[in-house]
């Protein structure tokens, strides 16, 4: 049978006080629609589309060719919201999906499992229901002897035996398409928002004796919609719970699941560790036994087997295999990093390659460099890039020395096992296995200072 979907996307989210239109708001660095999309993914849905309105260009943007977009000029309610797919999808034979874009903590398995429940038991309807302890201000759903549903009652309008109920609607439904839009044809808004709402598709299925069904999810956590910063809170929490558990099941050790942030495109590897405070995210890959933290962000990038990031932020870059970086180090986009490298204490690279055993131990800036292997680069010294106008590319072939307080104005290019003295100024070429020194000659004062003492 073929399956569709229609993603509600287009309120304003007004109680989220934000700029940023709300499906786009991010759980752990990916905005919230995307977890709904990759949910759908797997169950092979053929056509999606996303119901747009407020911000429907960036919503756009940020799903791209993942679904067909239609624009909901006017937010008339839920059903006058999925009619405007009528077009696209109203002449189609399967089951079609519905979900708002604001549920990001449904799962892909329950998905399918709606699906599934949905096909077998040929419904015309089946509602995504869960059971709260406390179930009050939800719409309850009140099942016949049968077990199917019977009707919807919202909250306001339950009586004393209804209210007892504790099974709601989570506003995720699977219908018969056709069905769908033949009911949909029949909303009315007649009621005191004067606005079309999807429920009354059940209500109108129903007085033609179709089959209307539910299914119920254990994990009532699933069920959360997004309609303020509170909320969004809370979904961040459990997502993050969520990914942490999964790692932890796969063989990571993770000291502080509460205060530890993954992402969910990163792969971590067996025995890695990762200590309090990191936050790790984008398309992270990191190799087995590697120590991560605490307080290192990273993002994007690869970390090698067994390398060693304290109290530092990488982006976009690559480390090798059995390197140790930080404390305080900052490493910028483009930056390749070789194995058994020593990165300290407040250093900064960016957009540099490392070779193999070379050590920048402290209070260093490398930009736009090329530095081969077992290269000392000494405390303070910078690669002067940027001449006002254009970066400029130093290069340090390998085991080079490079001393203390060297400033190497590029472009510039150090020679295989050439020495730079401290607190050198370097703006020519320095050939192989020779000592540069550019610094003025020093010249002592005597008794110069006891002068400047007396007139004190």
């Amino acid at each position: 049978m073929k399956r569709f979907a229609v993603i509600l996307a287009a309120g304003q989210g007004t109680r989220m006080k934000s700029k940023l239109y709300k499906v786009l708001h991010p759980i752990l660095g990916r905005p919230m629609i995307q977890y709904v999309l990759e949910a759908l993914a797997p169950s092979n849905v053929e056509k999606l589309v996303t119901i747009v309105g407020h911000g429907a260009e960036k919503v756009s943007e940020e799903v791209g060719n993942k679904s067909e977009f239609v624009i909901q000029e006017e937010q008339l309610g839920t059903a006058h919201a999925v009619i405007q797919a009528k077009d696209i999808l109203s002449e189609e034979n399967g089951t079609t999906i519905v979900v708002c874009g604001d549920t990001p903590l449904i799962t892909k398995e329950t998905f399918e499992s709606l699906f599934k429940y949905h096909e077998q038991t040929a419904s015309k309807a089946t509602v995504l229901t869960t059971a709260f302890d406390d179930p009050t201000g939800y719409g309850r759903v009140i099942r016949n002897h049968d077990g199917d549903v019977s009707r919807i009652v919202e909250h306001k309008d339950a009586n004393e035996e209804e209210l007892t109920i504790n099974e709601i609607n989570t506003g995720t439904y699977c219908f018969d398409n056709k069905a769908l839009f033949e009911a949909l044809e029949k909303v009315d808004n007649d009621n005191a928002q004067g606005e079309y709402y999807l429920p009354d598709v059940i209500e109108i299925l129903k007085k033609e004796n179709e089959k209307i069904s539910a299914y119920l999810m254990t994990d009532q956590e699933e069920s959360i919609g997004i309609n303020d910063r509170v909320a969004l809170a809370e979904a961040e929490a459990i997502m993050k719970r969520r990914i942490n558990k999964s790692h932890l099941q796969n063989g990571v050790t993770i000291t502080d699941i509460e205060n530890t942030y993954i992402g969910p495109n990163v792969e971590i590897e067996q025995d890695v560790i990762i200590y309090p405070g990191s936050i790790i995210n984008g398309n992270t890959t990191i190799k087995s036994d590697a120590i991560i933290g605490p307080n290192s962000e990273i993002n994007n990038s690869v970390i090698g087997e067994a390398s060693i990031i304290k109290q530092s932020v990488i982006f976009d870059s690559k480390v090798g295999k059995q390197v140790n970086i930080g404390p305080f180090a900052h490493i910028r986009p483009e930056t390749n990093i070789g194995n058994d490298v020593k990165i300290g204490n407040f250093v900064e690279l960016k957009k540099s390659s490392l070779g193999n055993d070379t050590k920048v131990s402290h209070l260093t800036y490398l930009g736009d460099a090329d530095i081969g292997e077992n290269v000392n680069v000494g405390c303070g010294s910078i690669t002067v890039n940027y001449d006002g106008v254009n970066k400029n590319t130093t290069t340090i072939e390998s085991n080079a020395f490079i001393g203390c307080n060297s400033n190497l104005i590029a472009p510039v290019t150090i020679k295989e096992g050439a020495y730079i003295a401290a607190g050198s100024t370097i703006n020519k070429d320095v050939p192989k296995e020779s000592l540069a020194i550019a610094r003025a000659r020093q010249e002592n004062k005597e008794g110069y200072a006891s002068k400047i003492t007396k007139k004190n």
